[in-house]
């Protein structure tokens, strides 16, 4: 199985989880890596520079209509909700989601939709059970869910409702992390998302 597109979802304690994950990242990471961390409406970049500092790979916030870049790593804007469409991003302003936008479960939804088995889901520290869902989602439709180990994440509610709702997900340290994506097989054509028709683009829980 080759992969096209690793989506990671944090809150509480994400930051510090976040830049040890990119910096076991090797430099020539072939997957695009696409981050939702709760923060505050009115965050700026500094979430952006303080990856770019741990990691030579490029970070980029994310921006309506941008494309999908292998090899880079996107962050979710703050008070946008981040949808993954077949090779490009889109931004809504629709209702928080558990109190949250961006709202990970939407992300990670909108990510099965468009990649099925080829996605990667990861869920980090966090205070609440976000996630859990969009993690589910991916799961269901063949895809790969790894879950930061609870014991070693600085708020363990997350990962933990992650576990229940998916049990067969792998659970592992951070730099245990780090390792599993870069021995995931890439897909060697240009990233972009496949369907059915059939199925429901509404990503919302």
């Amino acid at each position: 199985m080759a992969y096209e597109i690793v989506v990671v979802g944090t809150s509480w304690g994400g930051l510090s989880a976040l830049r040890e994950l990119v910096r076991g990242l090797p430099a020539g990471f072939p997957l695009p890596l696409v981050i939702v961390q709760h923060r505050h409406r009115q965050s700026n970049h500094l979430l952006t520079s303080l990856l770019q500092d741990s990691t030579s790979l490029p970070v980029c916030e994310v921006e309506d209509k941008a494309p999908i870049v292998a090899g880079n790593v996107h962050v979710a804007p703050a008070d946008y909700h981040l949808l993954i469409e077949p090779g490009y991003f889109s931004l809504t302003i629709d209702e928080p989601v558990r109190y949250s936008r961006p709202s990970i479960d939407v992300t990670f939804m909108s990510a099965a939709d468009a990649y099925a088995s080829r996605a990667v889901g990861v869920i980090l520290t966090g205070a609440n059970a976000d996630g859990s869902r969009g993690l589910e989602r991916i799961h269901e439709r063949g895809g790969l869910a790894l879950v930061q180990l609870p014991a070693t994440a600085e708020s363990p509610m997350m990962p933990a409702a992650a576990l229940r709702a998916v049990p067969a997900a792998r659970a592992l340290a951070i730099e245990e992390i780090a390792a599993a994506l870069s021995e995931l097989p890439a897909s060697e054509r240009p990233v972009r998302g496949r369907r059915d028709d059939s199925d429901s683009r509404d990503a919302r829980p």
